[in-house]
């Protein structure tokens, strides 16, 4: 993840990109652009001057957020949790550019809402343990709702 080009912000991202083109290295842009989880096609747009910038800010967080996403292969809620992060960066531009922050990681996002999990374990109801088919004689489950992660995930990011 990020092993040629580093992690970077939007501008940098931005900024490699045109040293790139000036250069006429097309085939470097194209990396750097799939390094950052952005399209090939992005990058020959660019290349061609059909865009202003390889990354919008938009563009360069979801971008960020799948290259994370894929080296994670999350499972379950995780994917839920995940489509939330990527709900609030789609609608908040403050946003957009704090998940491309170098010390901001969805592992970081995603930790802080296990470890709020963790610490807000409540009893499931033994008629509901009951129903499930579970033999024990105490059930917890700690996960917040949508509301509460997405509160989290603004936390974790800054705002």
């Amino acid at each position: 993840m990020f092993d040629k080009f580093g992690n970077m912000t939007t501008e940098e991202l931005n900024l490699a990109a045109a040293g790139l083109k000036e250069e006429g290295d097309i085939s470097s842009l194209k990396a750097l652009a799939l390094e950052n989880g952005l399209d090939e096609m992005d990058a020959e747009d660019y290349a061609d001057g059909l865009i202003e910038e390889l990354a919008s800010p938009l563009m360069a967080a979801l971008g960020k957020l799948k290259v994370e996403e894929e080296a994670l292969r999350p499972q379950g809620i995780l994917n839920d949790w995940i489509g939330y992060v990527r709900f609030q960066v789609s609608q908040n531009p403050d946003m957009q550019v704090k998940v491309r922050k170098k010390n901001k990681t969805l592992v970081g996002c995603i930790g802080k809402i296990l470890s709020w999990a963790f610490k807000n374990q409540w009893t499931v109801p033994a008629e509901i343990v009951k129903a499930a088919g579970v033999n024990a004689s105490k059930v917890t489950l700690g996960e917040p709702d949508m509301r509460q992660a997405k509160q989290i995930i603004s936390e974790y990011y800054g705002g």
